[in-house]
């Protein structure tokens, strides 16, 4: 049998440091995420599916991301055979997943719930660590994590929430599948490239996509009627591009941060997305945020101060090192 290498993740930092890139990475990449929902919003306005629109970003942004696999097969010829398991889980977990159950979601309970629940994610991996070592995160996190939460109620719109048991688990779902984005890209390294493991999950979501559209799982339509973009009316074809350049981006740089600053820290940072997302919501389309919502987000944002002044490592707060789907320990057959 083939032996396979180990996953080789960075040089950890130094007690307590966080490199800036890795936050600069992390932040950026929810800023990019951010701004596909105010571009992609006329499209589905205008008569296209979320299957079409799904399908495109995702295959835009896999093809941006093409060349990074495409050199790694180069230098790798064995590398689909080694890791083909992650490049599926990546594929179907962290990409098409949490889209699929937040959405579904999204057709029985209002949105800032749906949100609610998706963005529990840091809180599950705080707790999943918690469980999985033994050993429990310190009053800090614990602080920080109430925080962040607490601003994350604020910020989403909860007004004439209902309860419904099956939107719920699938909201629970979505945000077990962010969890997953941030273990396995935590797991990147020189064995398992981050762009690589990008575009390839990218691929196979859009085929994913598309195969659930051609069972007719999910509607596929699409529409040559030209859209309203930042007041101006464009090709549908150019808010297409925008927003798979910025899923390129988002899952580009956020995969690549993760390693830097720990799956737990990048998780926090991540709900600065829907800051963001509010923001680009209040320039594109008009809907300026509520003063309660600013207050929610001073609460986030402090909330990721807590997190990220806690004096332990990431090493010592991120997820158990061990290998991805599909691939061995180091030193076994």
């Amino acid at each position: 049998m083939t032996r396979t290498m180990s996953v080789r993740l960075p040089a950890l930092p130094a007690r307590g440091v966080v490199p800036p890139s890795g936050l600069i990475l992390a932040v950026t990449s929810a800023l990019t995420f951010s701004v596909s929902g105010p571009i992609a919003k006329p499209l589905l306005e205008g008569g296209w599916s979320l299957a079409a629109v799904l399908a495109i970003r995702m295959g835009v942004a896999g093809l941006v991301l093409l060349p990074a696999l495409i050199r790694t097969l180069v230098r790798r010829p064995d590398f689909l055979r080694v890791h083909w398991v992650s490049l599926l889980a990546f594929g179907l977990i962290p990409v098409v997943g949490c889209q699929i159950f937040y959405f579904s979601a999204l057709q029985r309970m209002p949105v800032g719930i749906a949100l609610l629940i998706q963005y529990l994610a840091p809180v599950m991996l705080v707790l999943f660590v918690w469980a999985r070592s033994r050993r429990a995160p310190s009053r800090v996190v614990l602080v920080g994590s109430v925080v962040a939460m607490v601003g994350l109620v604020l910020v989403v719109d909860i007004a004439g929430a209902r309860f419904d048991l099956l939107g719920t688990v699938f909201a629970l779902l979505a945000a077990v599948c962010a969890c997953v984005y941030f273990v396995m890209s935590e797991r990147t390294g020189d064995d398992l490239p981050p762009l690589s493991l990008a575009a390839g999950g990218l691929l196979i979501g859009t085929v994913t996509i598309l195969l659930l559209a051609a069972v007719g799982i999910l509607p596929l339509s699409a529409s040559d009627a030209a859209v309203d973009l930042l007041g101006m009316t464009v090709s549908p074809l150019l808010p297409l591009v925008l927003v798979g350049l910025c899923t390129a981006m988002g899952y580009a740089l956020g995969i690549m941060a993760v390693p830097r600053i720990g799956s737990r820290l990048a998780s926090f940072v991540g709900l600065s997305e829907v800051l963001f997302a509010l923001s680009f919501a209040w320039l594109l389309l008009g809907e300026a945020p509520a003063f309660v919502q600013f207050v929610g987000g001073a609460l986030i944002l402090a909330g990721v101060v807590l997190v990220r002044i806690e004096e332990r490592a990431p090493a010592d707060v991120s997820s158990p090192a061990e290998p991805l789907p599909g691939e061995v320990g180091p030193g076994t057959r």
